[in-house]
């Protein structure tokens, strides 16, 4: 039986994990690969890792921390950051990683996600779709490098268009919740729901594991996903990695079924 995922996002900076507020102020957290063996204790459904330099400053992936990454792994994992090309999609495939994600390239090059689609699998592509609310009316818009790049792109339309170039997965990342703990943008992620039938995980502002169950019994079979929900803890955000024990799980799987 389908049944919605939890996941945890991995944000790195300068080679260590960090956790951003906006996509600005960034704050240290600790060593990724600590964080994915803690992970891997804990039983994760799966797991994203985002490289937030290797665009912006128009790097390559990181090549070796993918492949360790990889090894270290016992979920899947959803590698993103600095991929632009079938070949880069093709190597980091190769290095047993599971699905790899695309937002600023696909802007740039729309097509990417069909030759990739082609060479690796749809299932093994996803497109990310930041969006920020921009103008006087806050309306949503595509943002690229870390929402430093409007695009004036409507995500719903945009998400409609990702599912007819061939990806096979879209994640929402609502910039203006990005680190706030205080819930995802459900306005947000219905109008993309109904732009497309593709899966779909949702990130940005779960703060809470009502968050979770919220957003489930909303949408039944979906992606939730969350960075300071899994690496802080308490009201002064301490540092500590923590995922829903099991109990917890099958309780936010039981508000999924209910939707259905």
């Amino acid at each position: 039986m389908l049944r919605p995922r939890i996941i945890p996002c991995l944000l790195v900076h300068r080679g260590g994990l960090y956790k951003t507020v906006g996509f600005g102020q960034p704050k240290y957290v600790g060593d990724p690969l600590n964080a994915v063996r803690i992970f891997n204790e804990k039983e994760v459904d799966e797991l994203m890792v985002i490289d937030i330099d290797a665009s912006r400053n128009g790097h390559e992936p990181d090549y070796k921390m993918i492949a360790n990454l990889a090894l270290e792994c016992r979920m899947p994992l959803c590698y993103g950051g600095g991929v632009k090309s079938v070949e880069q999609f093709d190597r980091i495939i190769g290095l047993g990683v599971e699905k790899v994600s695309v937002s600023s390239a696909a802007v740039e090059d729309p097509e990417l996600i069909c030759r990739a689609a082609a060479r690796v699998g749809s299932q093994s592509v996803v497109a990310v779709i930041d969006v920020k609310r921009t103008g006087l009316f806050r309306k949503p818009e595509v943002v690229t490098l870390n929402a430093s790049k409007r695009t004036g792109l409507e995500p719903a339309a945009w998400a409609a268009k990702l599912q007819q170039l061939g990806a096979g997965e879209i994640v929402l990342n609502s910039v203006d919740r990005d680190g706030e703990m205080k819930g995802y943008d459900t306005d947000l992620i219905d109008q993309i729901r109904q732009a497309t039938s593709l899966p779909l995980t949702v990130l940005g502002g779960a703060g809470s594991l009502d968050d979770l169950r919220a957003l489930v019994q909303r949408h039944g079979i979906i992606g939730a996903a969350a960075g300071s929900l899994f690496v802080f803890k308490g009201k002064y955000r301490a540092v500590l990695i923590n995922y829903p024990n099991r109990d917890e799980k099958d309780a936010l799987c039981s508000a999924a079924t209910t939707t259905q």
